[in-house]
């Protein structure tokens, strides 16, 4: 199997995939397809429309103080508090002050915080901004950090998920599987690619892909 590139156009925004479809390992599992979202995580333009999707899910009922950052979105994040503190009738957080905050990973792959940013979880009502939810494994990491300082989790974004909800909280998502024919993701031990012979296309993370 060799990666193959697919521009998917949405119905979201003007906003299009660029997907690969392929054989791939990441940190916690095997998937069929690589979703590269970098323009929409660091081009402003495409940032913005990214986050006035996620921010509508927000806007009526979710009191954000803290948006926690993960996958490198801290563009987006931005955004999105630029989005959700708006002066609008419908805003919940309309001029209201929002943090933007990205946890420092550890051994282990624990999250902590530095005692000069912790009063920004603290007392908070934390938002998880994430780049995709697969496995929900990192989601979960940073739930128990928002725990430990003594935040509250208000929810989880992502502009890709395959669960539907963490820790009681919907995870609000912009694209899911249904999105994706044949999308499939598989514990790295139970891989049928691999059982078949099929080798690695590439490892990919937040960062990106690199092929094999």
């Amino acid at each position: 199997m060799s990666m193959e590139m697919i521009m998917q156009p949405t119905s979201r925004a003007g906003i299009v995939l660029k997907l690969y479809k392929g054989h791939f390992a990441t940190g916690h599992s095997h998937i069929n397809y690589y979703i590269d979202i970098t323009s929409q995580k660091f081009c402003l333009s495409e940032a913005r429309k990214v986050a006035q999707e996620l921010a509508s899910e927000y806007k009526l009922y979710t009191p954000v103080d803290t948006i926690l950052c993960l996958d490198n979105t801290e563009v987006i994040a931005a955004c999105m508090a630029s989005e959700l503190t708006k002066t609008q009738l419908v805003n919940i957080n309309q001029d209201h002050d929002i943090n933007v905050v990205t946890p420092e990973r550890v051994v282990g792959s624990q999250l902590i915080f530095r005692e000069n940013s912790v009063d920004m979880i603290a007392g908070k009502n934390v938002l998880i901004l994430m780049a995709s939810v697969v496995t929900g494994y990192t989601a979960k990491s940073a739930m128990e950090t928002i725990a430990y300082y003594g935040g509250k989790m208000v929810g989880v974004a992502s502009i890709f998920a395959t669960v539907e909800q963490l820790g009681g909280l919907p995870v609000r998502s912009l694209y899911n599987p249904k999105d994706l024919p044949g999308y499939a993701t598989h514990d790295a031990m139970d891989c049928p690619l691999c059982k078949a012979g099929n080798p690695l296309d590439a490892i990919v993370n937040s960062f990106g892909y690199s092929k094999l």
